[in-house]
Formats: C-alpha cells, sequence, structure tokens
C-alpha cells in the first residue's frame, strides 16, 4: 500500500521527529491510523494523493458541489474533488488527469485546461495528507455529473460575486461549508481579474 503523494516523497528531508519509528495502530481500505512518537495521525493509503478542483465556468461560475459527508454527520459544500492513482491500473496517473477524471465524474463539466496553483496539508495536526488545487477552465457540459453510484452529490453553478451570499445560505440551511472553498475562492476570483 502507497502513502499519499508529497509526504511519501519529502519524508527522508525532514526534521528529525519525522524519523521516529511508525507504528500501525489500525487501517481501513483508505485509511491507517499511526503512531509517530507521541503522535498520532491518519495516512491516506492506496492512492497518490487528492486534488480539490476551481472549476469557473466561462461565464464567471464557480462549480461547487454538496454530498453527505459520514464524519460530519450532514451535507458539506465542496469543490469538486478526488484522489490521485486510486483506480486499479491508473496508479501512475497524473495529478491534472485525475483531477480532470473527478471534474466530469462529480460535475459533468470538461476542462480544456488544468493548472496547479498550490499544494499542501489538509489538516497537518491530524493527517499526513496533501491536495493539490487545481484551476480548471475551458469547461463545457458533458454530462449530468452527480459522482459514481455510491455517491449523492449535487451541483451548484454560483455567480463569483455570489459565492458568499451562497454559502451563508447554504450555512444556514444546516450545511457544512469546507474550507478550502474560500481558498478557491481567492484563486477563481484572481482568475476572474486576470480575464477583465
Amino acid at each position: 500500500m502507497r502513502e499519499a503523494t508529497a509526504w511519501a516523497r519529502r519524508r527522508a528531508t525532514l526534521p528529525a521527529m519525522t524519523q521516529q519509528e511508525v507504528t500501525t495502530l489500525a487501517q481501513g481500505r483508505f485509511l491507517k491510523l499511526v503512531r509517530q512518537g507521541t503522535w498520532e495521525y491518519a495516512v491516506r493509503v492506496n492512492a497518490r494523493g487528492a486534488a480539490a478542483i476551481v472549476a469557473v465556468t466561462d461565464d464567471g461560475k464557480l462549480v461547487l458541489i454538496e454530498q453527505p459527508r459520514a464524519a460530519l454527520g450532514k451535507p458539506v459544500i465542496e469543490l469538486p474533488a478526488g484522489l490521485v492513482g486510486d483506480e486499479e491500473g491508473m496508479e501512475e496517473e497524473e495529478m491534472e488527469a485525475a483531477a480532470g477524471r473527478e471534474l466530469v465524474e462529480e460535475t459533468g463539466f470538461e476542462a480544456a485546461k488544468v493548472e496547479l496553483v498550490a499544494e499542501g496539508p489538509t489538516s497537518p495536526g491530524l493527517t499526513s495528507e496533501c491536495i493539490a488545487l487545481v484551476v480548471a477552465t475551458g469547461l463545457r457540459r458533458v454530462g449530468a455529473g452527480g459522482g459514481t453510484p455510491s455517491e449523492q452529490i449535487t451541483v451548484f453553478e454560483v455567480p463569483l460575486d455570489e459565492v458568499e451570499a451562497f454559502l451563508r445560505e447554504q450555512s444556514d440551511r444546516g450545511r457544512a461549508i469546507d474550507i478550502k472553498v474560500y481558498a478557491g475562492l481567492y484563486f477563481a476570483r484572481g482568475l476572474a481579474k486576470k480575464a477583465v
């Protein structure tokens, strides 16, 4: 089983704390819980990483999704996202290709261009997982989206100048808002400024 993307590659160059012995406490299909010194944290297995997609339509709308998340016990408003190299036979899949695949699967949009804009840890006190943030442009609808049969994904297209109001409304309706949406909004607005 493979550890997630950047963590596995960078581990050898990190300070001595990260060179302590790692003990596996439990392991499932997608995560393992480990102890290293006095730290306990989760490690993603069976994937090389993850990508979150800042998808912006030609008419200036941010594509967001809503899906139920068992860990929170409620629906979450998120950027489209997915794992990289998690499918059998595609273990060496490039991040941009995985992001494009996930965008089509979850939203029904295909991107003409996918560009890496940032990469970093999602919750460094809890997990070694790093995520790539990509901007997807030149979108065209090629399907309905909605995810795989096991997912319950709803797609939203929100004008950039209405995203904060939309998120407040969704929060008032009891939805959690994934914090990465705000990072995505930063890059989406930067893209919009370049277009003007």
